[in-house]
């Protein structure tokens, strides 16, 4: 197996997953989308760059 070809798999593993989970949530798979990497993602990566600022001020 190529490395394009474990991607593309990688990939359409989390698409099924996605669209596997997010009726069970009662959401559709692009709600599910927006909330995780326009809205949960971001936030998570300014959290622990705060984190990250705070603790390496500290010293």
């Amino acid at each position: 197996m190529s490395y394009d070809e474990f991607i593309d798999d990688l990939f359409m593993a989390c698409v099924h997953l996605l669209e596997w989970g997010a009726p069970k949530i009662g959401m559709t798979y692009n709600e599910i989308n927006i909330w995780l990497f326009v809205i949960i993602h971001p936030l998570l990566t300014l959290l622990f760059m705060v984190l990250w600022l705070r603790a390496r001020k500290r010293g």
